[in-house]
């Protein structure tokens, strides 16, 4: 799936769905954003996935530049659009019918996690975030 942020780039995302849905009914839902340099289909549809087993709709996204979102040059760090971008994903996912627009986490994973905590400081709409860092020492 795809959807525009503000600055007019379109965003690529996976959207997870808990397995037994039913989309006569509202569910809390996440926004989930990569570490930096990772795409949708890594971490954070994985995050995407746990979530949606335990019954929350999920969206993993790649952020502008990035992944199959679209914005040249690829691999551009640009903090402003990245916390747009998860806005712009509140704005879809708040015209999904069983979203309960009242209860929209965001989760930002390594390098997304400033971007979330950012965006939830601007964007009312975030409810709840998360953020997460895994540091890994090599012993040589």
């Amino acid at each position: 799936m795809q959807y525009k942020n503000r600055y007019g780039i379109t965003v690529a995302a996976h959207l997870y769905l808990p397995m037994e849905i039913d989309k006569s009914k509202k569910y809390a839902t996440l926004v989930i954003g990569t570490p930096y340099g990772g795409v949708k289909e890594q971490g954070a549809g994985i995050y995407a996935q746990n979530m949606a087993e335990r019954g929350l709709v999920a969206m993993a996204f790649d952020e502008s530049y990035n992944g199959e979102s679209s914005g040249e040059p690829k691999h551009v760090s640009s903090p402003d659009i990245f916390v747009e971008d998860f806005s712009a994903g509140v704005d879809y996912l708040g015209t999904r019918q069983f979203v309960d627009r009242e209860k929209i986490g965001a989760i930002g994973i390594c390098g997304s996690g400033g971007f979330a905590l950012t965006a939830a400081q601007v964007d009312r709409r975030i409810k709840a975030i998360a953020t997460l860092y895994r540091s890994q020492s090599q012993t040589h």
